[in-house]
């Protein structure tokens, strides 16, 4: 008997909400009320653990099923059901995720090792988990004699050898600068054996400088965030649509913390001030 084939499920055209902005195709600021509420608590000075690793996991949680909706390839599969033992029509036939995709994750600690488990356990249930791959750095701020970002410095390292044809993604949850996240990409496309198929930086907040450092050294990454802050900007930029005013727009203060921001995250999670 020839298979019955189900056209609705035959394409996706899933694309997640956004805000309105100008910062280019590669930046996805997600358009969800209920993470902006729960990242609104997770911000505020009373929050503390187990809060906040709470609301942490959860704002990942829902992020990376998101993004690996939205950016992960497809496959058409075709999957009996319970049913069939009753029907042979009981076929799940149309697209999934294709589980011979290749990931790795990449943990940056402190803030980031957290989110980076997030999406390992994701990906471990969706995809092949012989393709998924989690690697872990350990980098902190380069900082002038006045105290300003003027890089990252690597501590030191847990990676695999080869990015060949593989998505990597990197959880961090404050995008602030981007010394960090491209030190890491720059690490991955010119260190490591192969070319990778994607690069996807993975925030809970961005800020305007984070987006344009960035994009400048690295145009071809996927950028998400929950919420963009530009909080130091005049309050006729913040009337515009985000990325209108690019140049004018301002979200870090003078030692390069976001504001409104959420403070150290890393020291948040971790109850370590240091």
């Amino acid at each position: 008997m020839r298979a019955m084939v189900e056209s609705a499920y035959a394409t996706s055209r899933y694309r997640p909400l956004e805000i309105p902005h100008e910062y280019g195709p590669n930046v996805r600021l997600l358009d969800d009320p209920l993470a902006w509420t729960q990242l609104a608590r997770l911000c505020a000075r009373d929050t503390v653990q187990p809060e906040v690793g709470r609301l942490v996991r959860s704002l990942y949680e829902k992020l990376a099923e998101v993004m690996v909706a939205a950016e992960f390839p497809r496959e058409r599969v075709a999957v009996p059901t319970r049913m069939v033992i009753k029907s042979p029509e009981a076929v799940y036939r149309g697209l999934a995720i294709d589980s011979a995709t290749q990931v790795v994750t990449i943990g940056i600690a402190r803030a980031g090792t957290m989110p980076s488990q997030c999406v390992y356990e994701l990906l471990n249930e969706v995809l092949d988990p012989a393709g998924v791959r989690q690697d872990h750095l350990f980098m902190s701020r380069a900082t002038d004699a006045e105290g300003k970002v003027v890089g990252a410095t690597w501590h030191d390292a847990k990676i695999g050898r080869d990015v060949e044809d593989r998505i990597l993604v990197f959880p961090d949850p404050m995008g602030a600068t981007g010394s960090s996240i491209n030190s890491a990409l720059t690490h991955y496309k010119t260190r490591l054996e192969g070319k990778p198929k994607l690069c996807i930086t993975m925030h809970l907040v961005v800020t305007p400088e984070y987006i344009r450092n960035v994009l400048a050294q690295h145009p071809e990454t996927i950028i998400y965030a929950l919420r963009l802050d530009r909080g130091l900007s005049p309050a006729d930029v913040l009337a515009t649509v985000p990325g209108k005013r690019w140049s004018e727009e301002r979200g870090l203060d003078e030692h390069q913390y976001i504001v409104p921001g959420a403070g150290g995250v890393g020291e948040i999670l971790n109850n370590a001030w240091v």
